[in-house]
């Protein structure tokens, strides 16, 4: 009897052994590949991180975010594209791809929309960004939390602009974007279409007269070594934003999915206050370097002549509600 019982003791041991080994098993860390463009350092990046740790504190490191910034997996469309195909689980994008999913986001690239971030941030922790949400998720996109792209500002060498007449004959450097080609048209300038590598010769060589970008990258390329006035324009205010695959998010549970939602929250409130710092830095290291700034004061005769591009968005149903919510706000 007494060995009949030790050799159940036994064999009741392993059991449990291999059910702890297949518990642990199960437990396995889980590592989600992170696409970010930024370099270290970068409010975003800074903001990534935070969110990498509140996940592996959050899940008890059953997941954690691997993050591979710089672009070092490659260029936005091509993270796009890693994405959709699974390669990639977690990414923080700017608008332009979002806006492909979600037809109606495009809205938010439309100039002086947005007054200022606080405007932004109001409409997209509201229903603004719940509609968007829903949308991108139904095209594979779980928006986590609503970053800031920054407000862009127009800057120039030897040309002090500071309203809507001043920028008549200018040759104004924009990107590969149809509102901000029709944005420069409308101002009475010509757009020219450049890599952003090359601005900064653009500006050196007079192939250019002005660029438009938010001041920590118009400060931190040392584009203000050159163009040394900046028409704080304010003119376009848009969101970037933190997203996961929808294939890993039905891959996580019900709790872990709070987890994420929360960290993502939180790493958005951090890099809303880390940007806000990072572009005053900017500012006073531009005045120091000589930089003069001038306001905006008369918002009015440079957003009538807006009009015509307001007015194609404005005939589609679909971004005139978007606009109208915006505007009332």
């Amino acid at each position: 009897m007494a060995k009949t019982w030790r050799f159940a003791a036994k064999r009741g041991a392993a059991a449990w052994a291999a059910l702890l080994c297949s518990g642990m098993a199960v437990a396995q860390t889980v590592e989600l590949k992170t696409w970010n463009i930024h370099p270290p350092g970068y409010p975003v990046t800074q903001a990534l991180e935070f969110f990498a740790d509140a996940i592996a504190s959050g899940t008890g490191n059953r997941y954690t975010v691997k993050l591979h910034s710089n672009g070092v997996l490659g260029d936005q469309p091509k993270a796009v594209q890693m994405m959709k195909r699974g390669e990639i689980d977690l990414a923080e994008f700017s608008l332009s791809p979002l806006s492909e999913a979600a037809p109606g986001a495009k809205v938010l690239t439309l100039p002086f929309l947005f007054r200022d971030a606080g405007h932004m941030y109001r409409q997209l922790d509201g229903k603004l960004g719940e509609r968007f949400s829903q949308t991108l998720r139904r095209a594979g996109y779980v928006v986590l939390g609503w970053y800031d792209g920054g407000a862009r500002h127009f800057y120039c060498a030897n040309h002090r602009v500071r309203g809507a007449s001043d920028f008549s004959g200018l040759k104004v450097r924009v990107q590969q974007s149809e509102t901000a080609i029709h944005m420069v048209k409308l101002l009475g300038a010509t757009p020219v279409v450049m890599p952003y590598r090359e601005v900064l010769d653009g500006l050196k060589t007079g192939a250019i007269d002005c660029a438009e970008n938010n001041l920590p990258a118009y400060e931190s390329t040392g584009h203000m070594s050159v163009a040394k006035f900046v028409f704080l324009s304010s003119h376009t205010v848009t969101p970037e934003a933190l997203v996961m695959s929808a294939k890993a998010w039905d891959a996580l549970g019900e709790a872990d999915r709070q987890v994420f939602l929360d960290a993502g929250r939180r790493s958005a409130e951090r890099m809303r206050e880390l940007w806000k710092t990072r572009t005053e830095q900017a500012r006073q290291a531009a005045g120091k370097q000589g930089t003069q700034f001038f306001a905006m004061e008369d918002y009015g005769p440079i957003v009538n002549r807006m009009k015509p591009l307001y007015e194609g968005y404005f005939k589609d149903p679909v971004t005139r509600q978007e606009m109208l919510s915006i505007l009332a706000d």
